[in-house]
This record gives C-alpha cells, structure tokens and sequence, in this order.
C-alpha cells in the first residue's frame, strides 16, 4: 500500500545560504587533529597532462577532484602543488609555456563529463614559479574548460576553451583570450548558449591560427545529448580576432562531437575526428579548406560523448594518435591503427614533446603514465592516490576495514591501519566482488560474505575465504545498450545495496523498487511498489541523438539511497534520484511519501539519527539540474515534515552526505562538493572543517569507532582519528583560555615483523594522545607546563615539562591548539657519559612500555589543572591474561631499576673521578698515603667503569667492534622482553637473572668505591689538608661529594 501526506513547509525559495552563521563553531575546534591518507594507492581518472620543453623528467598530472600533480623524476614519484590554493579540484586542462617552463596555467573543471563522477571548475589559475604558487585569475563561471593554449614566444597570449556547463544552457561558454597574462579575459568565439569549445588546436609554427572545435550538447539526469547546430570547427587566422566556420568536405549530418588537431610537421595538415552518422576521422591538407573522411571505423568514435581526442605527431605528419577505450596509433596517415598498450583504458590525453616524439604522457581513467619509447612502455599509475570512490563502508575488525568502489577500477577493501610503517599495497584487496560502482555490504562482525554491486543491477555474493564471486542477481538480464523503460527493474548506476544491521541475513537491493533476500541471493521479493516518479518521457534510450548511451549512467527513477533505522529493522526509507522519499514502518507492508517539497533533486543520502528514532536527516542535490546550491533536510517526525538547513555552506557546495555522531546528539558532519562541514546544533548552522583536508569533492561520510571516515572523489580514502575533542565543543569551552580534551583510550598493539614498502597510506599515532589549548600565550610568561601520566596506584610513571631538558619529555608551550604524544613507555634513563646513545637522540634513553590497564592523565599550567582517565586495551587480536602481562611487566621493571642503578652508580663514580683527579694534583708528597688511597680508587674506578659500559663505542657500528659491557647487555633485554608479546619466557629470566648476579658481583667494587671514598674525606679532615694553597686567599678543607 503506498500513502501520500502532503504536510511540508520547506521551500527552495525559502532558502538563505548567505545569511550570518549565529552559531560559528569555536576557531580552536577548527585547529584540533588531522585527517590521514590511507590510499589506496591507485589512480584515479586523470583526463589532462603535459610535460615542458628542455626537461624530460618533469611533468604535470590533472585529475578529475584530486587537484594537481607534478613529478620531477619522470613519474617514479608524484606531488600535489595544488592544495592550499586551489578552491575545486576537477582539473579539466594544464599547459606550460614553451619559452617559459615556470608558468604553469590550469583550466578547472573536466571535459569529458559524465553521468555519475563529473564536477565543476572555478575559472583559471596561473603559477609564475613551476607550481609552487598558484593565482586564480579569471572565468569563473566557465565551469568545464578542454584547453589551455599559451602562444609558444609570448605568453602573455592566452587562450582557454570553454565548454560551460553541461546541464543547462550558458553564456559562459566559448573561446576566451587574454593578452595581458591573465589580468583580463575577452571572448572571442561564441556560437550558442547549448555549444561549448570543446577543443582547442594552436598552430605553434604560426600562433596567430587557431582551430576551435564546438560542441553542441546537453546532460540531463536521464539522456545525455551529444549533437546540434551549434557543432562544428572554425578557424582563426589573426590570433582569434575574426573567426571563419570550416565545412567543406565535412559531414552533411548533424554533427556531435569534434576534436581537432595541427601537425607541427606541416601546419596544412590538420586531423579531426567527428561523431556523427557521417563521421570517422577526417583530414585536410590546406589548412581546412576542405576536408575529406579517411577512415569511418567504428572504434575510433565510440562512445563518442567520453572521448573524441587526437593528437598529431609533431615530428611526422603521417603519424596520428586517436584515443578512446583503446590508445591508437595511425603511421599511414589515418587509414590504419594499431592499438597501443597503455596501463589503463578509457584514454583522455596526450601530450607529445615536440622535440623527441618518443616522450609522452598519457592521461587515463587511471591516472597518467609517461613512456620514453613512444608508447612501448610506461610508468606506473601504482603510486598516485588519486582514487575516486563512490560509497564507502566499514566492518568491526581490528584494525578495521574501509570498502568502496573505485570508478573506472574494481571495489576496494583496503585496511584503516597497519601495525607497521604505513598501508601499502599488500594491506588491501582490489576486488571483493561487484565492480567500480560498487556499494559493499555485510555483516560487520564477520565480513566474510561481502554483497557489491556493479552497473544495471548486478549484485554479486563475494566469499572472502574463497575468494571467488557469484552473481545473484535477482532477474539477470544484459542490460547494457538496453532502454530503460523495456527493462523489468531499474537500478541506478550506484544502486543501494545493505545488509541489515538488525540480522545479516537479510539482504536490501534497490531498484525502482526495493528487493530483499533472506537466502543470500536464491530468491528475492520486492517488498515495495515503484518509488519513483516513474516519468515515461524520463525513460528509454540513455543517448542521442546520434550516438546511444547504454552503459547505465542514464537509467533514472531509480531508489538511489536506503537507510536502515538502527533502532527498528521495520523502520525503512528509500530515496529516489527524482527527489522522492519514502517510508515503510512495518517492513515493506506499507509505504508512505514523505517527500519534501523541493524541486526535483537527487536524493543523495539518509541518515537515521542514531539518539532518536524520529529524526532523519537528507543529502539533496541539484547539480545535474545545473543548481549547485547546498541542501540538509531534517525531520523530526518521521518525515511527516522537513526542515531545510545551510547556512555557512558556500554557494557551489551542494552535499552528498550527511552523518550525525555517535556520541553527541546533534552534531552532524555534512561531505559537500567542496569539502567537510560540521554543524553543532543539529544541522541550523555550519562551518566548514577542513583542516589538512585537501579541497576534493566528498562522495560518502561514516561514522565509525570514534573516527569520521571519509570517501572522496578524486583522493582515496581519509580518516579523521579521535572525535573525542569535537564531542567537547559548547558555548562554554570558548571561554576557557586553557583546556585539555578527554583522552581516548588506545591499544597496546603487536606491531608487524616487517616494514612496508613503496608509496604508503599514512597509520595513526599508537599511543595517547594528550590534547589540549592555550588561547592568548604570553612568551615572556615562566609559568611551567606539566603533564604527568600516573598508573593505577596514582604513581607517575612518566613526565613532560616545558622546563625539560631534553626534547623527549619537553613540551614547548605555544599559542592555539597542540598536543602532547604518549607511546606508553615510562620514564627512562639519563646516561653516564661514554654511553653511545641511539642515533638521534639528544641524551635521553628510552625504558619500556606499561601494560594494558587503567592510567590518567593530570595537566597543569598555570592555576589550570584537569585529570582525565584513560584505558590502555590489549591488542584483541590476541588473548593474553592480565597475569601474564603482570609477569613481563615485573620483569621489565627490575631490568629497568638494574640499569638505573648502573647509571646512577656510574655517574656518582665519574663524578667522585673528576674531583679525586683534581684533588691529586692539588696534593704534595707529604700526604702520601692519601695519594696512594686516591690512585687504588680511580684505577677501581676505571676498572668497574669498563665492566658496566664500553666508553669506546662511538657510532652505532661500534657494537660490532667493541664488546658490548653489561648495560647494553640489559638494554638490549630490556627492549627484547618489551617488543615481545606476553608470555615471558624462560631465556629471558635466565638471562636476567645472570646479568642481575653480574651486576651484584660488579656492585662489589662500587661499595669498596665508596669506602674508599669515605676514607680519603676522612684523611682530608684529619691532616686539615687545604683544598687552595696560595697563602692570601681562605682556606677550605676538601671533600669528595657523591650526589
């Protein structure tokens, strides 16, 4: 049964993203923590590169949300010099000037824009210094730009292709050109408010002609139009002031898709492939007076809306590169190719040196790669975290697991950390099931069967242990190049796919209706009518009107989100990408509209608060609609009415995602277009909360452990460790000047045997953090800072100081946020001299860690002191009994006070050394015996001295070349029984107790030491020896001190 209510009072002319956030969150929160890259290392679609004259090792990456990327070493490495400077990170073009390699200018926004996985641009940026600074400089509102050309002996000269916005009708679209560098822009080319410049061909023996190919086109959420009038290519002769369109010889038909390309090797010779029923890869031979069709075949203009790019030889005319799925190579001039091998498909650029054409960079839908050998071989995409991910997910593990899907690549089950020097390769799994649009589901607690789905509804069961797949699609049909109004279900391109969080049994697959198994795929019932609108003239072909697309972008009226409630597993909502909503509250029996009253958007999400049952929040967008406004829904009832919220996020920020904390009640966290906003008073206000977040597109939010998890479009996966200082925010904490956050209990992990290699995902610190402020610092201010860590027994076991010594348990007071990073050892040791210390250490020794159990932390400075207790957890990957990690605790304790006592031992002995060694020279022969006793005790002391260290170890490679004495003996114990996992073993007691009776035979010497001492302060006294002898000045009795 499907119910409507009709009760709403949100209205899209009711909202006001520009009115004053009145709740703006404290500034410190914005200063606290830091997000991690975990990977995975993997490309993500790349659809513009180019490399610069007169260096073959430097080149530069544009990626469709990553931002930009340079290499120095011919993409052995990548780096991003766009963070921090650009505000979107879709890079549709990157060109630098041939007669100036430090100017770098970067059009934003890609131009082969898809369904699902495209974002917008801002205009143009310009570097003066090879990337290490960037200026935006201009065309806003351009959107997607396809070219960037810089005239090749001035490059003041500019001009950019724009191809505007490719979900409505602009002005904002055509050839722009600066002459000035940037500072002003002029269009001079514009054919029509649907045609965008969609390439851009300069003739660099003679800049002043131009070639601009247009194409007519439009996206709309259900079809994607790729053919008009407004199709076709002009040319310039006078650097773009007059125009003249070219169509002699070129296609009759409607015409969709163009691009275009001039041979350096001969400027009259020009390529251009053409979508069309006419069309095929054309050329001309006069510098585009006429035109004639050199070969029609299919491969080269296939999905002609994704692709069309060609490139001529710089060097030979009759070379032509044309790029599509396939990378192709043509040496006759055209008439043939041959494919060559690329890393990865779906082929967007290529960028040839003009003065070696074996040198190449190609970009892809898995990043770019470089070849020296004109295509023979290239450099890996293994090491640029430039992955776009769709959903993502996560299980209880430990350390847990994040899933997606990686567009254009397989679903991705990738580790949140490793127990060793980073993630690498070999801590995820590319492939667990379904395929780049994957949702992946299962039961948390054993993620063993894992359900993901791929485009037109495929959804397959993944059995982990197995590792091996099985469709369990509940009507298997091909659905690709099928209408979608002739299809039996409708999934969208990321249909939802969940398991239930009530009982793992049961499976959720939504299409236009929602799908459910309780048998793992043998046979499902739909358990709603159609969800959606169910337009007809929405449906059908996916393309046109000369090239259908059938790949599954396009089919619409689909559910788009399903949201369980964690509190009734009766209680559902679907979300369809048509805008409407639905509520079922028995299971599937009835279902209820509850649709908000907004134009017709995209349900992108829908979060359940996990405080109450009623309340609900939604992700809406509008952006294939060409609005780009922010929307947050809420309700409170169900959805019987709707609230819209954004205020504080910008303008261009539309939301994908919502989530609300675990935790705290009213805290939400919104993934935008243009990064992570985070809201305290459950969605009235915002503030964006990047941190070292790079700007990228936010595609899914979870949260999870204490952690906010992030998937984004164009940037891997990231995580935001320890929410505990955001659950503290409060009108209050603004008027404290000095405050330390709760600590989060952490795990005393096993570490990996071995270390990772290659690019690495970042880990999170293992140990406690001790997070705190300090608002207004004064830096004349003495007032000490201290934190104290104290055991069970309320002892202190280990200390930090702004008056410390040494920088292992200093802390250096600073204004705004800082913390203090705990690993959990206690306080260690301060050698003697002629103690080779580790390397980088300024003198402090390390001991070893405590056990897992119940500790505090007590902050003070000032008249501020707060104590916050923490845990310390076992590693649950193993079982290890709390007497067990008493014993190894015990042991290390008396390894510890054994080397204590050593130290200490021998700083009283060197110190007692120095003064006996002055004391002699100050002694006549008439006090002989004292001088006998002084001489039988510093050569004690040499000899003890030699027995407890090896004063001749100087660099760490000296272990090999001088014994090692027994402090080093103990130490290396000490770390031995600390690295290693409880139980103790009987080895290491007996060894410890060897050396503990080594140290208790050598202690023997030390006592007749100090006896030996005693005497000569006796002696001293008794024969009033003066410690200075020159008449005139007082005279003192000396003694020797032991401190």
């Amino acid at each position: 049964m499907l119910l409507v209510i009709l009760s709403f009072y949100a209205f899209a002319d009711n909202v006001d993203i520009n009115k004053k956030n009145n709740n703006e969150l404290d500034s410190i929160l914005l200063q606290v923590g830091e997000w991690r890259d975990i990977g995975p290392f993997r490309g993500g679609r790349s659809t513009t590169a180019t490399g610069i004259t007169g260096n073959d090792q430097i080149y530069y990456m544009g990626t469709t949300g990553g931002g930009l990327w340079k290499t120095y070493d011919a993409g052995l490495s990548w780096e991003n010099v766009s963070d921090g400077f650009f505000a979107t990170g879709s890079v549709g073009a990157v060109s630098v000037s041939e007669s100036n390699n430090n100017i770098v200018v970067v059009g934003m926004g890609e131009s082969p824009v898809r369904g699902v996985m495209t974002s917008s641009g801002d205009g143009v940026y310009k570097s003066v210094d090879a990337g290490e600074t960037w200026e935006h400089i201009g065309l806003d509102g351009t959107k997607h730009i396809s070219q960037v050309r810089i005239h090749p002996n001035n490059p003041d000269v500019m001009f950019v292709s724009a191809q505007g916005s490719p979900y409505a009708d602009t002005q904002d679209r055509g050839v722009y050109r600066t002459t000035d560098g940037g500072k002003n822009w002029e269009k001079v080319l514009f054919v029509d408010a649907s045609s965008g410049a969609i390439d851009l061909a300069m003739d660099f023996t003679n800049p002043r002609i131009l070639y601009a190919a247009f194409w007519d086109h439009q996206r709309l959420p259900w079809y994607v139009r790729s053919g008009g009038r407004g199709s076709g290519i002009w040319k310039s002769v006078d650097g773009g002031d007059t125009w003249k369109k070219l169509e002699n010889g070129l296609p009759n038909s409607l015409m969709g898709k163009i691009g275009v390309t001039v041979s350096r090797a001969n400027p009259k010779l020009l390529y251009a492939i053409i979508e069309s029923d006419e069309g095929g890869l054309y050329k001309s031979q006069d510098g585009g007076e006429s035109w004639r069709l050199v070969n029609d075949e299919r491969v080269l203009r296939a999905r002609s809306w994704y692709y069309m790019h060609i490139y001529a030889d710089p060097s030979d005319e009759n070379v032509v590169y044309v790029l599509n799925a396939p990378m192709m190579k043509s040496i006759d001039g055209g008439k043939t190719f041959t494919n060559i091998p690329v890393p990865h498909g779906d082929n967007h650029y290529l960028w040839i040196n003009p003065d070696n054409s074996d040198i190449m960079i190609n970009s892809n839908d898995g990043g770019a790669n470089i070849s020296f050998n004109a295509g023979k071989s290239w450099s890996t995409q293994k090491n640029q975290p430039t992955s776009q991910f769709y959903r993502v997910n996560v299980d209880n593990r430990f350390p847990y697991w994040v899933y997606g899907g990686q567009q254009d690549n397989s679903s991705v089950a990738i580790k949140s950390s490793t127990f060793s020097n980073g993630i690498s390769w070999k801590d995820w799994i590319a492939g667990v099931g379904g395929c780049e649009t994957a949702y992946v589901a299962f039961d948390k607690n054993n993620p063993v069967l894992m359900y993901a789905g791929c485009y037109q509804g495929i959804i397959t069961e993944y059995n982990l242990n197995l590792d091996n797949s099985r469709n369990i699609m509940a009507y298997p049909a091909m659905g690709l190049g099928e209408p979608s109004d002739e299809q039996k279900y409708r999934f969208n391109w990321n249909a939802p796919i969940i398991v239930s969080m009530h009982n793992p049994d049961v499976i959720y697959h939504a299409a236009n209706k929602l799908l459910r198994t309780t048998d793992r795929g043998k046979s499902w019932e739909e358990i709603s009518p159609d969800l959606t609108k169910n337009k007809k003239e929405n449906l059908g072909p996916g393309g046109g009107p000369i090239t259908n697309e059938g790949a599954g972008g396009e089919v619409y009226h689909t559910i788009y989100y399903v949201a369980e409630s964690p509190h009734n597993k009766d209680v559902i909502y679907a979300g369809a990408d048509d805008g409407l909503v639905h509520i079922t509250m028995n299971g599937g029996i009835n279902w209820t509209n509850i649709t908000p009253d907004l134009e017709e958007g995209m349900i992108n999400s829908i979060e359940v608060s996990p405080h109450d049952p009623a309340t609900v929040y939604i992700a809406f967008n509008r952006y294939k609609f060409d609005d780009f406004k922010p929307y947050v829904l809420r309700s409170t009832n169900y959805g019987k009415s709707w609230k819209v919220f954004n205020n504080g996020i910008e303008q261009n920020s539309f939301v994908r995602v919502v989530r609300e904390d675990n935790v705290k009640k009213g805290l939400l966290y919104a993934g935008t277009e243009r990064g992570v906003y985070l809201s305290n008073d459950a969605g009235e206000n915002w503030t964006k909360w990047q941190r070292n977040l790079p700007i990228v597109p936010i595609t899914d939010l979870k949260v999870h452990q204490n952690d906010l998890v992030v998937a984004t479009q164009g940037r891997g996966f990231w995580i935001y460790d320890d929410l505990t200082p955001v659950h503290e925010l409060s009108d209050e904490l603004k008027d404290k000047n000095v405050h330390m956050f709760d600590v989060e209990d952490n795990h005393k992990v096993l570490f990996s045997a071995m270390r990772r290699q290659g690019p690495l995902g970042k880990n999170p610190y293992y140990g406690t953090e001790i997070k705190y402020f300090i608002r207004d610092y004064n830096e004349d201010d003495s007032l000490e800072l201290k934190v104290e860590i104290k055991n069970n027994k309320s002892e202190v076991i280990r200390t930090f100081s702004s008056d410390g010594k040494y920088k292992s348990n200093r802390v250096d007071v600073k204004e705004g946020y800082a913390s203090v990073k705990w690993g959990g050892d206690v306080d260690g040791f301060i050698p003697p001299k002629g103690v080779m210390v580790p390397r980088g250490s300024d003198g402090y020794m390390s001991s070893y860690n405590v056990k897992p159990g119940n500790y505090s932390v007590v902050f003070s400075y000032g008249d501020y002191q707060k104590e916050s207790s923490f845990n310390i957890l076992p590693d649950p990957r193993q079982e290890t009994s709390s007497e067990e990690f008493d014993k190894k605790e015990d042991l290390l304790y008396r390894i510890h006070s054994d080397v204590n006592d050593i130290y200490e031992s021998l700083t009283k002995m060197q110190d007692a050394r120095s003064q006996i060694k002055d004391l002699q020279n100050r002694l006549g022969s008439e006090y002989s015996d004292i001088v006998a006793l002084s001489k039988e005790t510093l050569d004690l002391i040499d000899e003890t001295e030699l027995k407890l260290i090896s004063p001749k170890q100087k660099t760490f490679q000296d272990v090999i070349n001088f014994r090692n004495q027994l402090d080093a003996q103990l130490m290396d114990l000490l770390s031995t029984v600390n690295r290693n996992a409880p139980p103790i073993t009987n080895g290491q007691l007996e060894r410890f107790d060897d050396l503990h009776s080594t140290w208790l035979d050598i202690k023997v010497s030390y006592d007749k030491i100090l006896n030996n001492i005693s005497s000569i302060n006796t002696k001293l006294i008794e024969n009033s020896v003066p410690y200075i002898s020159v008449s005139y000045t007082h005279l003192t009795l000396p003694t020797i001190l032991l401190v």
